[in-house]
């Protein structure tokens, strides 16, 4: 019997064939890359959705841009799918030596510290001699999870807040040369954008110092507006009138009556 990773390949391999798909004969690991990234959010979204049905049919998404880029690979003569299925298995041996190993651990805490110190180590071999802290850390990363990386990765050489009150004095400090910025230099956007920058930069490190993660925390608060606000758009209806024809006191109104029926 075929099982259904082979016949997955075999699918993939068809479409790229002379006689497949023009649309997937025609695509590079650059094109392919951002139905990757939405196809990852998809699979966050449907998690967060709680949507079980959903999930198995994104997580099969997820696995055909897999397979899509080593189609590419093989045909490149670098890699195929089962070398990228090799590859991910030994790391997670060589990453989890307390359990193919025998080395002891004493808990999740000394677990995370050692797959960090391995992780490490593995970057040192791939330069070729000791790596930059920020090395391997994904430009293509959303900014503010990218922003939660940077710190953990400055913060294990010592270079952090000692505490997230420091954290929020931070904050404070970025939020006034915000204002400041745009008091003395509206004529100069870009020196307003890279103070806003800072204190984006400022909130997320907060963020990580109260162990919170800065991108679940942003779309849980984009949830709540969105949610918020279809609320208003509801109660502004049953006034025979629209959201946007209302001033801003009764928007505010409305807001806040959103907020004590939530």
């Amino acid at each position: 019997m075929t099982r259904p990773i082979d016949r997955l390949l075999a699918i993939m391999e068809r479409l790229r064939s002379p006689g497949g798909c023009p649309w997937d004969r025609a695509q590079s690991f650059a094109t392919i890359a951002p139905y990757t990234i939405e196809e990852a959010y998809e699979v966050a979204d449907a998690i967060e959705r709680d949507d079980l049905a959903g999930l198995k049919d994104e997580l099969g998404d997820l696995l055909f841009q897999v397979v899509f880029h080593a189609a590419i690979a093989r045909e490149a003569g670098a890699f195929d799918f089962d070398a990228v299925a090799e590859a991910i298995a030994a790391k997670l041996e060589r990453r989890h030596p307390h359990v193919f190993g025998g080395e002891p651990v004493a808990g999740v805490l000394q677990q995370t510290d050692a797959w960090e110190r391995i992780k490490a180590a593995e970057r040192d071999a791939a330069a070729g001699g000791p790596a930059s802290l920020v090395d391997g850390v994904p430009l293509a990363l959303p900014a503010l999870a990218r922003t939660h990386k940077l710190g953990r990765r400055a913060a294990r050489a010592g270079f952090d807040f000692p505490d997230a009150a420091s954290a929020a004095g931070k904050v404070r400090e970025e939020l006034a040369e915000v204002l400041d910025a745009d008091a003395r230099e509206r004529e100069r956007p870009e020196r307003i954008a890279e103070e806003v920058g800072d204190l984006l930069f400022a909130a997320a490190n907060l963020a990580r110092k109260l162990g919170v993660e800065p991108e679940a925390a942003l779309r849980a608060a984009n949830a709540k507006f969105e949610r918020r606000i279809r609320r208003m758009e509801r109660f502004a209806a049953d006034q025979d009138t629209a959201l946007a024809a209302l001033g801003l006191d009764a928007q505010e109104a409305l807001w806040n009556r959103a907020k004590r029926e939530e």
